[in-house]
């Protein structure tokens, strides 16, 4: 099964996350913050990476950046998620493959991990 890896300061909000995929049958990574997140990612290179905006010592933004600038990485899809509107993640970021507005239902996030991933919806 596929690797994700889920980039999240929000104890509570990374937690339900990687419930809902491992109950999917999803491998899931977790990280509190960008810097942890990058580490992971040059670990064991994830197949999707679920990535939070606004976090500290490294936020959403310089996490894209730093994926787009390694030629290795920058072909990981991403999934942003913030309780920001999508405008505003648009002016402070690029590069991402989709958008998931927090508070979220467990469909759309799992319709958004589909998506990325290439699979079917269910």
């Amino acid at each position: 099964m596929p690797l994700i890896l889920v980039v999240e300061d929000e104890f509570g909000v990374a937690e339900v996350v990687e419930a809902i995929l491992t109950d999917l049958g999803y491998e899931v990574a977790t990280a509190i913050n960008g810097r942890q997140g990058l580490d992971r990612v040059r670990e064991q290179r994830p197949d999707l990476i679920l990535l939070d905006m606004m976090m500290p010592v490294l936020d959403g933004p310089g996490v894209l950046r730093a994926l787009q600038g390694d030629p290795a990485l920058a072909d990981i899809p991403v999934i942003v998620m913030s309780s920001l509107p999508e405008e505003s993640v648009a002016e402070l970021a690029s590069g991402y493959t989709a958008f998931v507005r927090k508070p979220f239902k467990v469909r759309v996030i799992v319709a958004a991990v589909r998506a990325a991933l290439g699979e079917p919806a269910s």
